[in-house]
């Protein structure tokens, strides 16, 4: 009903609205908790593999550090000297371009690999799956596989859960403590890092990352596992940027499997009117990031296999063919195609570009490190004093020269100039650097006063030619630009 207000015109009646009690049901959280994993164990062909990558990854993670090469240690980014020495390459700073040339041709290795199959390198050589890998292995083997965990968690606290669980964490912090001294082994001599650790005598530095390290190995394998790939890797969102349908990929085989079903072994399915698929629900009980592979490709599936190998022991035990669950392409499951038939398709536009780039980049790289200078040169101009003019009017330049050593013998070196006639070193014109040193000092240049007026006031180019003195190899001599400042 309508109200009359003292003008005449009628106001809306304001009918207040009752508050509604929240629906706790309905409340949605920031934070959605995630149930924990408990991962079968599995044997078969692709878990093998794994473990085979699992060994060679941890292999020359732990063991290149130990490795000595000429006296040295083989691998080591020297961060405080700027010196990285690789087996018998010494790089400096300045030749970070190689890094850069690593870093794109591993990009395009991952390019590569994905489109062929899919995530190779997940499923078996990321250091996530191969460390979270590791730490069920200990778990299974002070917990018991799936079951016998899924019940100690459940149980109350005993002596006996009390031993399992303290000597699992143990080992877990063991594991990652040692993952945190060999990373920091690779910054800092290893063998005088060891002598520290049974000290105690680490640096801040040194007991910061060590620990950082060792601490995020430990969280990420031993709790976080499959949050990690499925929340924190970038790789997981774009790689269906470079998948396609004619890439490998860990599928179920919807038309054999379905209807799917419980039956005796001695059932015939077709009778039953059933698919080969018997829903134990094994393949979901071995993947690490607990889905479902018969509900499709899932950004999830780090394509490690388990699900495969332990279907392929369901079917043999049913005695039907293997291969329910299997590596095969979108196209190729739809159309019924072979597995020469996938493989056929491999070779397309996609993947021979980035073979081919791959190829490009790898040569590129090769020649560059085998035609790398042995030695290499930067001119810097005294900042104090452009020109001046010193005995007999001659005019005088003043430069300051770095030389840097990549060689581990000392080596002896000469420096001329040319581009400008009559202009000459007068300081000594030759320097010895230590193996693998590099040293400042400094060049001056003079120039008669005859010549000087000729030539005239300003900047004119010239170049040092420094020449390495002995030793054997190719670019014994290197030539760097500069300029020579007469006055006016």
């Amino acid at each position: 009903m309508n109200v009359r207000e003292k003008n005449g015109r009628e106001a809306k009646r304001v009918i207040p609205i009752a508050p509604v009690a929240a629906d706790s049901a309905a409340t949605v959280s920031l934070y959605a908790s995630e149930a924990k994993i408990y991962p079968r164990a599995v044997h078969g062909l692709f878990a093998a593999w794994r473990w085979v990558l699992v060994w060679a990854t941890q292999l020359v993670f732990y063991g290149l550090p130990w490795l000595t090469w000429n006296g040295r240690q083989a691998l080591l980014f020297d961060l405080e000297a700027r010196r990285f020495y690789i087996f018998g390459l010494v790089l400096y700073p300045q030749d970070f371009i190689y890094l850069t040339g690593l870093l794109v041709l591993s990009a395009y290795a991952l390019f590569l690999f994905t489109a062929v199959a899919g995530r190779l390198w997940c499923g078996y050589a990321c250091p996530q799956t191969v460390y979270t890998e590791i730490f069920l292995w200990v778990e299974r083997h002070l917990e018991g596989d799936r079951i016998a965990r899924m019940k100690l968690d459940a149980a109350p606290w005993s002596v006996n859960k009390l031993l399992r669980k303290g000597g699992k964490q143990a080992a877990w912090i063991a594991i990652g403590l040692w993952t945190g001294f060999s990373f920091v082994g690779y910054f800092t001599p290893i063998r005088v890092l060891a002598g520290e650790a049974l000290q105690l005598g680490f640096g801040p530095w040194e007991w910061f990352w060590v620990l950082f390290y060792g601490f995020a190995t430990y969280g990420n394998a031993g709790y976080m596992r499959e949050q990690v790939c499925k929340y924190m890797c970038p790789y997981a969102r774009f790689q269906s940027a470079m998948f396609d349908r004619d890439t490998l990929v860990i599928g179920y085989d919807e038309q054999r499997g379905e209807p799917r079903g419980s039956r005796p072994r001695s059932a015939d399915a077709k009778a039953l009117g059933k698919g080969d698929c018997i829903d134990c629900t094994l393949c979901v009980q071995v993947c690490p990031t607990g889905i479902d592979i018969r509900k499709g490709l899932q950004y999830e599936c780090i394509g490690c296999a388990a699900c495969i190998d332990v279907c392929d022991g369901v079917m043999d035990k049913m005695n039907y063919p293997r291969g329910l669950i299997r590596y095969a392409t979108e196209n190729g499951m739809a159309g019924g195609w072979t597995q020469a038939q996938m493989l056929r398709r491999v070779l397309r536009p996609r993947v021979l570009v980035y073979g081919a780039v791959m190829v490009a980049i790898s040569a590129g790289f090769v020649a560059s490190i085998a035609l790398r200078q042995p030695f290499r040169v930067d001119v810097v101009r005294d900042r104090g004093t452009l020109a001046r003019q010193v005995e007999d009017g001659r005019v005088e330049n003043v430069y300051r020269l770095q030389v840097m050593n990549a060689t581990e013998s000392a080596q002896r070196y000469r420096v001329r100039v040319s581009g400008i006639e009559q202009a000459a070193i007068a300081s000594p014109p030759e320097v010895e650097v230590g193996p693998t040193e590099a040293r400042w000092f400094a060049v001056r240049v003079q120039l008669p006063p005859q010549r000087a007026a000729a030539i005239g006031p300003g900047a004119h180019p010239m170049r040092f030619e420094i020449e390495r003195l002995g030793g054997e190899g190719a670019a014994a001599e290197v030539h760097e630009k500069s300029t020579f400042m007469v006055p006016r």
